[in-house]
């Protein structure tokens, strides 16, 4: 009974779920927004280190190879405290966004990469005697069998975004486990922090679940 009421003291997950329930919604905002900009940026990464100039080429695997070596909590960190130093000053939410995209972009633009490269060559020739410009080449013919083979490990990104938007109350975003913490102080229990890791499970398990069904129905599709 002890470790019940220490750890799951339902009136005091009843009276802290509001401030969690405003502290999921904050958490979803972030990474939705970061996976679609991290997306974005991360496509066109890919296409700069195919297909661009030389130099824009190394330019984009520096910036890859740097964004995947440093941990996400030290480049929050820079963003919100650092950059104000040089004039720089971004919202919480903003550095929280701007930090997750940055990382995102770079782990997005390896598996674009990846999936570009895994289309046949044969369908880059076929387009090319079709009389289809690069553009439309690109667009038409190659991205869409390049994402059917990324969809897995893009998912499997998007995870790891959504579970990263926890390090955004190091900036004092008010997000799920910066609420949790907070509810856990005022009611002098830890069990708003247990409510913080099922609401997590309940909102990354589905998705953990989706990226093992298309592994398997694409591997399936592959033989």
């Amino acid at each position: 009974m002890e470790v019940l009421d220490t750890f799951f003291n339902i009136p005091v997950l009843i009276r802290t779920f509001p401030l969690l329930l405003s502290g999921l919604l904050v958490t979803i905002k972030i990474g939705i927004t970061s996976i679609i900009a991290g997306l974005v940026g991360g496509l066109a990464l890919a296409l700069i280190r195919l297909y661009a100039p030389r130099f824009l080429q190394i330019s984009a695997k520096i910036y890859i190879d740097i964004f995947r070596s440093i941990p996400l909590l030290v480049l929050l960190i820079i963003v919100y405290y650092a950059l104000p130093f040089v004039g720089i000053r971004l919202s919480p939410f903003f550095s929280a966004v701007v930090a997750l995209t940055l990382v995102s972009a770079a782990y997005t633009a390896e598996i674009f990469r990846a999936g570009i490269e895994a289309v046949p060559h044969g369908q880059f020739e076929a387009s090319a005697a079709l009389g289809l410009s690069p553009r439309h080449r690109m667009m038409d013919v190659i991205l869409p069998q390049a994402v059917k083979i990324v969809i897995p490990p893009l998912t499997n990104n998007c995870i790891n975004v959504l579970k990263d938007t926890a390090l955004a109350s190091v900036v004092a975003m008010p997000d799920l486990l910066k609420q949790a913490t907070q509810a856990q102080a005022l009611a002098a229990n830890p069990t708003p922090l247990i409510g913080a890791a099922l609401i997590y499970l309940a909102l990354l398990w589905p998705l953990v679940v989706i990226v093992a069904h298309l592994e398997k129905r694409f591997n399936r599709g592959a033989r």
